[in-house]
């Protein structure tokens, strides 16, 4: 945690910063989850012109590939049905889509979600999707190396800022299922 409150000195607690949240995230943060202590997710405040992953490292440093995560929405196809699930890997990493997630989902088919489907569902927007505040049915997978990390950078639901939370908070979210293989 030290060296991403050395980066982000300004990092306060998210619960102080609700206002700051789409209100599906900012509901989640205020109810808690698991166990986890409201002060351990915390939120610093970026700018939205450098959300993407490939920017945002290139204005604070590489080694937080190491420890920033990303989540995206994919949607599994099985005849007419459609799940859709959200699946969290470190940003140095990719979602194994075609292999681990559509195997976990039961599809014949599964792809990342259309934008407006994304964005529509999860209440957040596009660039700043985070695994927490998502749809109560909806599979969260999470990769085990994003779990092991002391501390994760995500997404806080918008464009604008991140929030810093313990990787094993992850795992304690609704739906979540740490899934060996998910990031490669």
């Amino acid at each position: 945690m030290r060296s991403l409150l050395g980066i982000f000195s300004d990092a306060t607690p998210a619960a102080d910063q609700l206002d700051q949240l789409t209100p599906p995230v900012a509901e989640a943060v205020a109810a808690g989850w698991g166990g986890i202590p409201a002060g351990s997710v915390l939120h610093v405040d970026t700018g939205p012109e450098i959300a993407d992953t490939a920017v945002f490292t290139e204005h604070y440093g590489p080694e937080l590939l190491d420890t920033s995560a990303n989540c995206v929405v994919v949607a599994g196809k099985r005849g007419g049905d459609i799940t859709l699930a959200a699946c969290v890997v470190l940003s140095r990493a990719r979602v194994d889509v075609n292999g681990v997630v559509r195997k976990h989902l039961g599809s014949r088919k599964a792809s990342f979600a259309p934008m407006d489907v994304a964005v529509g569902e999860t209440g957040m927007e596009y660039g700043g999707i985070t695994p927490i505040g998502l749809p109560a049915a909806w599979p969260l997978l999470v990769d085990p190396a994003v779990v092991d990390e002391e501390w994760v950078l995500i997404g806080s639901g918008r464009r604008r800022g991140k929030l810093i939370v313990p990787g094993k908070a992850l795992a304690a979210l609704p739906g979540a299922v740490v899934l060996e293989g998910l990031g490669v």
